[in-house]
């Protein structure tokens, strides 16, 4: 009956209004904001903090490849890429091919929240989506920065995003998506961002292999200023991803928040802490490191745990990455430049399955009365299988592609130049 009465137009104008989704220039206004918090972390945020890590002479090819990295996916996500991730199809891996170069889209369409009738503009969750695909392959670079090919990185990005970040990113968010309908928490990226980054990070690193005069030569971050730098602008852009994950300005993005500060700042207790310990001294780098690990290690968990439960969750990512960063890394010998595995793979996989624990209501989290720690943490458990497995089988196959197509590796007296001059023809700095 209401349905025939609102065809015909009789229906009161306020049981029309009920009825129609609703906008709300706030959430609207929020997600925006977030999204530029979002590009701020990747530029200059990530791009800074990845190039104070290396050696002068290759600070700029750091810079050159996250902002080449930036654009391009932004291209191919307008192009194909939010089509593959959300574009409708009720495949459990990816979406289709019904939002090609964003068909169907204009300013009054809208995509839904996680609240019943409340809608953003599609635009904007394009825009904010588009922004964790383009930061996701910047992560991976730290793993082989200073030695590999500047067109080698382009080519990887393209087939990497296509084959493993939009289908990762479909089976956890969309509503078709296999991980998805699993049961899996995953509130702000923990799989789709840092595991795949991590994964693909560790493989590509033994892939390209270790830089020239490693172990020999001082290799020591040419700049912790920067590193400072970006590492704080990272925390500030966090909460445009974590907090803006939520859709919409309200409670749940309050408590996205706040555990976007409090396990960070365990975090970085924690690994100071180890430090002072363990080595006598705790150093910048060490408390970068941990700020880094402790937003990895939240990111599932933001809007699910309580505030106590992610200082907790922050401090024992802390301590994982640390432990491979410090005594794993040096035992197997891979050379990941920048610890992109040890903090973003370990810390990603350390809070996917650590979200299982904290989001019971016992520990503070948001988890309702029936809540089963034993078998959420094991949906958790399989969600991260499922993305190792993907990632690393796909990206292991595509970085070989990359390597007869065009190459990983740069030569020898190009390396031990540095890729500011060789790749760019141009350098960071000037004496």
């Amino acid at each position: 009956m209401s349905a025939l009465l609102l065809v015909t137009g009789l229906m009161p104008a306020a049981a029309q209004d009920a009825a129609a989704p609703v906008m709300d220039k706030g959430d609207t206004a929020w997600m925006m904001v977030s999204t530029l918090l979002v590009l701020f972390m990747i530029l200059p945020g990530l791009a800074l903090f990845y190039g104070g890590l290396v050696r002068a002479k290759n600070m700029l090819s750091v810079l050159m490849q996250c902002t080449l990295i930036t654009a391009l996916v932004m291209v191919i996500w307008v192009v194909y890429g939010y089509s593959f991730a959300f574009g409708g199809g009720t495949s459990p891996f990816w979406g289709g091919f019904g939002k090609l170069f964003l068909a169907g889209v204009t300013a009054d369409s809208t995509a839904a929240t996680f609240s019943e009738g409340v809608v953003i503009p599609e635009y904007v969750f394009i825009a904010f989506q588009m922004t964790f695909a383009a930061i996701t392959p910047a992560l991976i670079v730290g793993a082989f920065a200073e030695r590999i090919k500047f067109s080698a990185v382009l080519l990887f990005t393209l087939l990497w995003v296509t084959f493993v970040y939009f289908p990762v990113a479909h089976m956890v968010w969309d509503g078709s998506g296999l991980i998805f309908n699993m049961g899996a928490l995953d509130f702000a990226g923990g799989t789709v961002v840092h595991i795949n980054a991590g994964i693909a990070a560790l493989i590509g690193s033994i892939l390209v292999g270790k830089r020239i005069g490693l172990g020999k030569d001082m290799m020591a971050p040419h700049s912790m200023t920067l590193t400072m730098v970006g590492a704080s602008i990272l925390w500030v852009g966090w909460f445009g991803f974590n907090a803006g994950s939520n859709l919409e300005a309200n409670g749940g993005a309050a408590l996205a928040m706040i555990n976007t500060f409090t396990a960070t700042a365990g975090a970085i207790l924690a690994w100071a802490g180890l430090e002072a310990v363990l080595r006598g001294k705790a150093s910048m780098l060490g408390a970068a490191s941990g700020l880094v690990a402790g937003l990895v290690a939240v990111t599932p968990a933001a809007g699910t745990v309580g505030p106590v439960g992610a200082i907790v969750l922050g401090a024992l990512a802390s301590a994982g990455c640390y432990f491979f960063v410090a005594v794993v890394k040096n035992r197997f010998g891979y050379d990941d430049s920048l610890d992109v595995f040890g903090v973003h793979g370990i810390g990603g996989i350390i809070g996917a399955v650590g979200t299982g624990i904290f989001t019971a209501p016992g520990l503070g989290g948001t988890g309702g009365d029936d809540y089963s720690i034993a078998g959420q943490t094991f949906i958790q458990i399989q969600a991260v299988a499922i993305t190792i497995v993907w990632c690393g089988v796909i990206s292991f196959i595509l970085y070989k592609i990359v390597d007869m197509i065009v190459g990983l590796r740069v030569e020898a007296d190009k390396e031990r130049q540095g890729l500011d001059l060789t790749s760019h023809g141009e350098a960071a700095y000037h004496a």
